[in-house]
């Protein structure tokens, strides 16, 4: 499991991008790079890692699912996804 404090600063980076998007959108169509480079940072989508929503993983992570590859396994094995099956030929 992640610790909880990168969880957490994950999820500061979220809200900063969801709080400066529309400006950032303004900024960029005006053109004005000045004033986009005086926002935060952390405001850019770019700085956000995919994680995984159970624990916080954040390589091997599957989009579709939003968990990664280790949980997803331990899971579809144990039939909690709907719609997988453990496949066998």
């Amino acid at each position: 499991m992640a610790r909880e404090s990168i969880k957490a600063r994950e999820r500061k980076r979220e809200r900063l991008v969801a709080k400066f998007a529309k400006k950032r959108a303004e900024l960029k169509a005006a053109g004005d790079y000045e004033a986009l480079d005086k926002l935060p940072k952390n405001a850019s989508p770019v700085r956000l890692h995919n994680r995984c929503k159970l624990t916080g993983r954040p390589k091997g992570y599957m989009r579709k699912f939003g968990i990664n590859r280790v949980t997803f396994r331990e899971m579809a094995s144990a039939g909690k996804i709907p719609g997988v099956t453990k496949s066998s030929w």
